[in-house]
């Protein structure tokens, strides 16, 4: 039947409103990386790290002259479970609109094809969408898997922390440089700033942009979230039911207490009332989620899994969140990880030394003290050194990994 003008209004003036009251002073890297002209974006990533925020930004910015033209919409909204999402589109298409930004898809039962139905039937009208980082996003053996762009908005970088903050708008560096580089880039950093402050607050609550919202309230926030993301979000992708949701919330927190080190997994599954196959497919729903990282020598995937050489938290806020007691050591390499996985590089496990990065850069990660005894002698090898604003040669300190995106 379709809905009439006084029906498209309420959506259009709840999207109006959010974009008005979106802040634009401070904006995640990635929407200057995205193309917007192009007609099929898909935004993936953990719940929490800004997608909503990031595409509300681009309409404020974008559409100011033209604000008839984009609507926004979250199908999580309870409009939705009487209201045909294709009706709200065809009036939008309709009364003028030419882009629609759709938030939280996978709340929406086949999604995929319903995307797909859009780009089809609605020439003319620009599409971006999110999702889950949970979502498989690439549409296989369809046309749509040609045409959409996809984007990964993972969380703050500790470079992003530093602007959000107000201590400096830097580009972001890549390994190489940082690796010849690091010491001048350094200089420009510690200028003027308590960097070690910063890094130390970052690590404890400035992963997740929305630390600048909740203050005393981020851990509880970041609680939120995680269950959240295994009571809403997993289920919304995935035919499971409440057993199976409250076991993995259960392994989640086994492991989060163990690691870096990996359990012994036979008692894991005995604890967790499970047996092999299921447990590794949960233990890889938690990686897929940015809930924890998996590190292997090799990689690995649903298809193909294997048990993990180690287990991290997926970042150094969750680390907080989850566990009273947090290890040093296991921050420091957590902190690694996370960055340059984010940042795009390869990290897999290696013989000697903590981490190998694209098959070539050999790192260990410790303390001012820490010398270069396990990775002595092998070409590309160096040490990531925390409590230190600057180092010397192959040793280079912490934070800086945190400068690559």
């Amino acid at each position: 039947m379709g809905i009439g003008l006084d029906e498209y209004n309420i959506i259009k003036d709840i999207s109006r409103r959010r974009i008005r009251e979106t802040r634009t002073d401070t904006r995640r890297f990635l929407i200057k990386s995205i193309d917007w002209r192009d007609r099929l974006i898909a935004i993936s990533g953990a719940r929490g790290t800004g997608k909503t925020t990031l595409i509300l930004q681009h309409i404020r910015e974008e559409f100011a002259d033209n604000p008839d033209a984009a609507i926004y919409i979250s199908l999580d909204n309870m409009w939705f479970e009487v209201h045909p999402l294709l009706d709200l589109v065809e009036a939008h298409y309709k009364f003028g609109g030419t882009h629609i930004f759709i938030d939280e898809i996978h709340h929406m039962k086949d999604w995929q094809l319903l995307i797909k139905n859009i780009y089809d039937n609605y020439p003319g009208l620009n599409i971006v969408y999110t999702g889950s980082s949970l979502l498989k996003m690439d549409f296989e053996g369809g046309d749509l898997s040609r045409r959409q762009i996809r984007y990964l908005l993972p969380g703050l970088s500790f470079r992003e922390y530093i602007y959000f903050e107000g201590a400096g708008d830097h580009k972001p560096v890549s390994l190489d440089d940082l690796i010849m580089n690091h010491e001048k880039i350094a200089e420009e950093y510690i200028s003027g700033n308590r960097i070690l402050k910063l890094f130390n607050a970052y690590l404890q609550k400035g992963y997740y942009p929305f630390y600048k919202e909740v203050y005393a309230g981020y851990g509880q926030r970041l609680e939120q979230v995680i269950n959240q993301i295994l009571e809403s979000d997993y289920p919304a992708v995935a035919s499971i039911n409440y057993s199976t949701v409250s076991k993995i919330k259960k392994m989640l927190y086994i492991l989060a207490q163990n690691c870096p080190q990996t359990p012994n997994m036979s008692e894991l599954y005995r604890q967790l009332d499970t047996d092999r196959n299921q447990g590794l497919k949960m233990l890889y729903i938690l990686d897929k989620a940015n809930l924890l990282s998996l590190l292997q020598s090799g990689s690995s995937s649903l298809k193909n899994m294997g048990r993990p050489d180690k287990i991290y938290c997926d970042n150094t806020n969750i680390m907080y969140s989850l566990t009273e007691n947090v290890n040093t050591g296991t921050r420091r390499e957590t902190f690694f990880l996370n960055q340059l996985k984010s940042a795009g590089y390869e990290v897999t496990y290696p013989k000697q030394g903590d981490f190998l990065i694209n098959g070539r850069y050999l790192f260990e990660v410790g303390g001012k003290n820490k010398s270069f005894n396990q990775i002595k002698d092998i070409p590309y090898s160096y040490l990531a050194i925390d409590e230190e604003e600057t180092c010397y040669g192959n040793k280079i300190p912490l934070w800086m990994f945190g400068l690559l995106y």
